[in-house]
């Protein structure tokens, strides 16, 4: 809380046994504001009855901390103190429950936010004459028609780091597809909806997402098909 107060030092200079008092008017009025001086209804229930008390402690603590700008600043940290400690008599741990609430909610917030960066498809390099996209590094992939994506993001791997196995980054186009595709290079492993976008052997393929391949797009066996039935020759893919 910003404030414009002053302390011009016009009374005595204050002592421990003044700042102890202060501090105990301040506990007294907390406990004011929790609440302790009118009891619920007896037929209301022991959680009800904890969560009102919770509920006004946190609340005279907040109002007391924002008056913690007009206390003169050497005995600032000595009353913020106080003022917490009381809140921990009056309702042990609602205040590190109200933090541990707050940090969930924070962490959520942040997952949903990175959830709709990751969904979001708008704004990336993708030209609008691509059918097919592909961020390697963000590991997903989606189809589109012009600038409207249709199906994706979707999740994906790619190449393992190296030479031999990255998946390459630029323009393709669709060069071939075959539905029950085997891997001759690896000992006729199950290669199902690959769609070639190069003569080198790079495809979108059937595969397990968190698994490296050897250059290919593995895609889930749903996405996969879902790819497979709306690629076709000579369309399109971008990756970057």
């Amino acid at each position: 809380m910003t404030s414009n107060y002053t302390y011009r030092g016009r009374h005595r200079a204050a002592n421990a046994t003044h700042t102890r008092r202060n501090i105990a008017l301040v506990g007294a009025s907390t406990a004011a504001l929790a609440g302790l001086g009118a009891a619920p209804a007896m037929a209301s229930p022991v959680d009800d009855l904890n969560a009102q008390i919770a509920e006004g402690a946190l609340d005279a603590h907040d109002s007391a901390q924002d008056q913690a700008a007009e206390v003169p600043e050497q005995f600032r940290d000595v009353y913020e103190q106080g003022v917490t400690n009381l809140t921990d008599v009056v309702a042990p741990g609602a205040l590190d429950q109200r933090a541990a609430e707050q940090a969930a909610a924070e962490a959520a917030a942040a997952e949903q936010a990175r959830q709709d960066a990751w969904n979001d498809t708008t704004n990336t390099p993708c030209p609008v004459t691509a059918k097919a996209c592909v961020d390697l590094d963000g590991r997903r992939a989606w189809l589109k028609n012009g600038d409207d994506t249709f199906y994706g993001p979707v999740y994906i791997s790619s190449g393992a780091p190296g030479e031999d196995t990255e998946t390459p980054r630029g323009t393709f186009y669709v060069t071939y597809k075959v539905k029950d595709e085997v891997s001759h290079e690896f000992n006729d492993a199950p290669m199902p909806n690959s769609v070639y976008f190069t003569w080198s052997g790079h495809a979108f393929h059937s595969g397990d997402p968190d698994v490296d391949s050897a250059g290919c797009i593995h895609l889930g066996g749903n996405d996969s098909a879902v790819f497979f039935d709306n690629l076709q020759e000579g369309d399109e893919v971008f990756i970057y």
